[in-house]
């Protein structure tokens, strides 16, 4: 047996895909846990509006790839379509994680029943984050409200708030994407350079400590590696 685990992660957009692939792969490579990105959406199409219908193709793809490759999603809640398993089992006021609990248990179970003869059971990780990428920045207030040349302590009210990164906010028109295009001069953030600059001064650790969700995503893999090679 090989002494490392090989992770497909489809993605939803541009940003997501350089996030992967520049960051999250570095960090756990030398942990023999070797993740690549791949878009769901098709070059120059935009993120958001994602179906069910298209990942399920993505899957079955990767899926039918050798046995070793696990495959896991890196998807945003707010930009999934209705067609989506367990969207229409959130309850109102559900909080960020119990959110992630029931669209990702949902998401699995129906893997597993449409590639159980590609042991979707074990070589698939759903992972919905209940707000997409840019959640991920308000993990350094200080870097965040530096970058954007806004006072931290408007930057610390959201937090304070929301009480933390992965909670703001639950809902579409106060996400942390909103806030930050309020926030930037164009009122657009640019996600693919300014966001990306962010997130490498934060980096890996400093987000997993903030941010439950994310942390637990990678933890995933680091204990499947431990298990097959302990």
């Amino acid at each position: 047996m090989s002494n490392y685990i090989e992770v497909m992660v489809i993605v939803e957009g541009k940003t997501e895909e350089i996030f992967i692939n520049s960051m999250v792969q570095p960090y756990l490579s030398p942990k023999n846990i070797f993740i690549q990105a791949t878009q769901i959406t098709k070059p120059g199409q935009k993120g958001g509006d994602v179906r069910f219908a298209r990942v399920k193709r993505d899957l079955a793809i990767h899926l039918k790839q050798r046995k070793e490759t696990f495959v896991t999603l890196f998807v945003d809640y707010y930009g999934i379509n209705s067609d989506w398993p367990g969207l229409d089992s959130v309850r109102e006021g559900a909080t960020p994680k119990q959110i992630a609990k029931t669209i990702n248990h949902a998401t699995k179970a129906r893997a597993v029943k449409l590639f159980a003869g590609q042991n979707a059971e074990n070589r698939f990780i759903p992972f919905i984050a209940v707000h997409e990428f840019e959640a991920l920045l308000f993990s350094d207030p200080e870097l965040l409200s530096s970058h954007l040349e806004v006072k931290l302590s408007d930057v610390n009210a959201v937090l304070a708030e929301c009480g933390a990164p992965e909670a703001i906010n639950n809902s579409p028109n106060t996400a942390p994407s909103k806030r930050l295009d309020g926030w930037s001069k164009n009122g657009k953030f640019p996600k693919t350079t300014t966001g990306i600059a962010i997130a490498q001064g934060i980096g890996i650790k400093k987000m997993r400590k903030k941010c439950p969700l994310f942390d637990t995503w990678l933890h995933t893999f680091e204990t499947i590696q431990e298990r097959l090679n302990g």
